[in-house]
């Protein structure tokens, strides 16, 4: 009996302890928050782990085994750890450490458009042979990697037929997870990957590459989906929907969850997928505008060491526009890539009284009669009470409109700016008041076709919307538009009130999806603007494609299969199946070289014969579309490229800050004899061997001068000459303005000067273009007087 009651009591003591064990552990994980430690370089090209991290690590493990959340070893070495904020603070102290900071939360930058992009193509220019052909290579073999919400793998867009062996380069893993086995990997989908998710007690759960978001299957079809007939979204935008590089093959990482996309995750992707064997890194995510400071950027850190391995990374300009300076993603390392429209649109009619048609947009299924039989109101007509004003009933926000002069009325409504409400809110508010049919005036909202669903409702511009105001308000004047007597009682033969009725009234008819829309492509009010606010003299986005209303693979295996998106979210992949089409035809070529491809094609001009605008109206400079729109086959041919080497990414290092005993942490390849200048400073970006140029500072009267090397990938006996646009109040002088390969001779470099002759407040924007009459090779400059 004693020994029983000596073993209840042992056994007792142990479930006890546990149990505190347990509690201070996750007392102890809710208190603590997840810090990435950066160190810099791997160990080794195997995989190996650093001996520092190696102790650190040990260290850390040695007070609670569930401290480290991650360890980076392949690409580059350091951890994610569960830290206090004074255990952080002493790390970030330790020899070998580049940085410690929190663990970021990122957020998503959410078949027509790449026939568009071909069609944009095969009109610009004769600046490929190739120009408009289905000749080049698909991306055969390539592996683009997605870093996003994971993968639908029983989609369509992501079938192997006809598909041959995985190539034996890959490395990568199909990880099993809830409700996605290994075996739903195939000859398309190589790799699958997903990272730990925690509750709030710092416990792991059930974690899986599916994608119950959307995004990913989104972002992952429209880079290298295979060609599927008949897709649309019920009904809209029939064809065929296929990727950019339908031969590619795909690796997911899934780094972002409901609760965002964790920095310490994105950092883990990347090492992974440098040891997986990836060729292209596709990023549609990215940080709010002014999160840009390097040694605390994960999406910045990762692709050095990607591209420091030979894997272009093409990262989302964000959706924070229209204003300056809200592009991110802007390293010089990464490809970086706003959004356009395509040119198909997705028009709904309004139907005004007197048989008028107004062409809105957005995406409804209503089922309205086509006569313009529903009466026709604007919100502030429907005002509550006193205490609403005219504004909030104009804007119908919430709880603004009056239900008994709502019911069974179109309303039309404006989104007046900075209210702080969506549309969806402005619509519920028509809606919940018995409107029968709902108009929004919103000339940023007419360019992205929102969804409505089966609610009558459209989209329309300012003009348009005006344009039914002044209808309303015209058939409020009188009773009848003409009155059926003359003054004396003769009857008034000029009458015909059956000709227009006395009372506004509208229709809205059901979506239908036009192409060939004029003008396209333009910028749309999102996609965000550069200058780039960290660095003046880095033109940022490099390029732009198509991300308004892009088609593409959905979750779930009922309709709808395809869904419409817009974002830069959409305009990333399509560059990303272009890079690792490029990769595929040219086997040998680096990230840099494959970007510069990419930009020095850009087309400027759009269907129109005009050059590219914003949705303003107004022309579009570098700052909103970089180099100008992506082409899918001038890549495969540049004639010439500007290859950026680590030496011109290392100076960039010097010129933020960064010591020469960081940078060695940092890069694996620093040269022998490398050192950063005395006086680093932003002249030193300027000069990066980068296919644009970006200048600050440069005075009245006062002159800038910058070198770049091309190198030749045409035919061995070329001449190139050299074409200059320049705004008025500024000389650019290009030395020598002709450039002569050989065989022997297939790099040259060349010096551009700028001098201003004029005082200006805004940025002067130009491009200088060599050619030889077969390539067209343009880098677009931009000039500013302050920094």
């Amino acid at each position: 009996m004693k020994g029983i009651s000596l073993f209840f009591s042992f056994s007792l003591f142990v479930i006890v302890s546990c149990i505190r064990e347990e509690a201070e552990s996750a007392s102890q994980a809710k208190n603590d928050d997840i810090y990435i430690v950066y160190m810099g370089a791997a160990a080794s090209s195997n995989g190996g782990t650093r001996n520092d991290q190696m102790q650190l690590v040990s260290s850390l493990i040695k007070r609670n085994k569930n401290t480290v959340v991650h360890s980076y070893k392949n690409g580059f070495s350091g951890f994610a750890a569960r830290l206090s904020e004074a255990e952080a603070q002493s790390i970030a102290q330790r020899p070998g450490v580049v940085s410690v900071f929190p663990d970021p939360v990122l957020q998503l930058h959410t078949t027509r458009s790449w026939d568009f992009l071909k069609y944009q193509t095969v009109d610009e220019t004769n600046s490929s042979p190739s120009s408009g052909s289905d000749s080049s290579p698909n991306g055969a073999d390539t592996i683009i990697g997605i870093l996003d919400t994971g993968i639908w793998p029983e989609s369509k867009s992501f079938n192997d037929k006809g598909m041959g062996p995985i190539p034996a380069r890959w490395k990568g893993t199909c990880m099993d997870g809830h409700d996605f086995g290994a075996s739903k990997c195939n000859k398309k989908i190589v790799g699958a990957r997903f990272y730990e998710e925690f509750d709030g007690r710092g416990t792991k759960m059930a974690g899986s590459a599916r994608d119950e978001n959307g995004h990913g299957t989104h972002v992952a079809s429209t880079a290298a989906g295979s060609p599927v007939a008949g897709a649309s979204y019920y009904g809209l935008a029939a064809g065929t929907a296929k990727g950019g590089s339908p031969g590619s093959r795909i690796a997911v990482y899934r780094v972002c969850t409901s609760n965002g996309c964790r920095g310490s995750a994105i950092m883990k992707a990347f090492d992974d997928a440098i040891a997986d064997g990836v060729d292209v890194l596709s990023l549609s995510l990215g940080s709010s505008p002014g999160f840009e400071e390097l040694s605390k950027n994960p999406i910045a850190i990762g692709a050095f060491h990607a591209v420091e391995k030979g894997i272009v990374v093409v990262c989302s300009a964000g959706n924070s526009g229209p204003d300056p300076k809200t592009v991110v993603n802007t390293a010089p390392w990464i490809l970086t890539v706003a959004a356009t429209t395509i040119d198909r649109d997705f028009e709904t009619d309004i139907i005004l009284g007197g048989n008028k048609l107004v062409k809105g947009g957005g995406i409804n299924f209503g089922n309205m009669t086509k006569s313009a039989v529903y009466p026709l109101i604007q919100g502030y007509s429907a005002k509550l009470n006193k205490r609403i004003t005219e504004e909030e009933a104009r804007g119908c926000v919430p709880d603004s409109l009056d239900k008994n002069k709502v019911k069974g009325k179109i309303v039309v409504c404006e989104n007046l700016q900075n209210d702080g409400f969506s549309p969806s809110d402005r619509l519920l508010e028509v809606k919940s008041r018995g409107g029968v049919g709902f108009i929004l005036i919103d000339d940023d909202l007419r360019t992205v076709a929102p969804k409505f669903e089966s609610f009558p409702a459209a989209a329309v511009s300012r003009k348009d919307g005006t344009e039914i105001i002044s209808y309303i308000k015209s058939t409020r004047k009188s009773k009848f538009l003409k009155s059926p007597t003359l003054d004396n009682g003769k009857p008034n033969r000029h009458a015909n009130p059956t000709k227009r009725p006395r009372n506004p009234v509208a229709s809205i008819l059901p979506t239908v999806s036009t192409t060939k829309y004029k003008p396209a492509p333009v910028v749309p009010y999102f996609s965000s603007r550069g200058p780039a606010g960290n660095t003046p003299n880095l033109l940022k986005p490099d390029i732009t494609a198509p991300g308004v209303t892009i088609l593409a693979a959905w979750p779930g295996n009922k309709q709808p299969m395809f869904n419409i998106l817009s974002g830069t979210s959409m305009s990333c992949p399509h560059v990303s199946g272009i890079a690792a089409t490029v990769k595929a035809q040219n086997p040998t070529w680096g990230p840099s070289t494959i970007k510069s491809a990419i930009m020095t094609t850009a087309i400027q001009t759009n269907n129109l014969k005009a050059p590219i605008t914003t949705n303003f109206g107004s022309k579009a400079t570098p700052y909103d579309i970089g180099a100008g729109e992506a082409s899918t086959s001038g890549p495969l041919k540049p004639g010439l490229v500007y290859a950026t080497d680590v030496a011109d990414y290392l100076h960039f290092l010097c010129s933020v800050g960064y010591d020469i005993s960081k940078i060695k942490l940092i890069s694996s390849t620093v040269p022998k004899d490398f050192s950063c200048p005395k006086h680093s400073s932003s002249e030193l970006v300027s000069n990066m061997n980068y296919p644009s140029i970006a200048i600050s500072g440069l005075k009245k009267y006062k002159t800038k001068k910058v070198t770049r090397t091309v190198t030749n990938v045409g035919e061995e006996a070329s001449v190139y000459i050299a074409i200059v646009e320049a705004p008025t109040g500024l000389r650019v002088q290009v030395i020598p303005s002709k450039l002569e390969f050989t065989n022997k001779n297939k790099k040259l470099s060349y010096e551009v000067s700028f001098r201003a002759s004029s005082t200006t407040k805004e940025d002067m924007f130009g491009s200088i273009t060599w050619t030889n009459g077969k390539y067209k090779v343009r880098s677009p400059f931009v000039v500013s007087n302050s920094g």
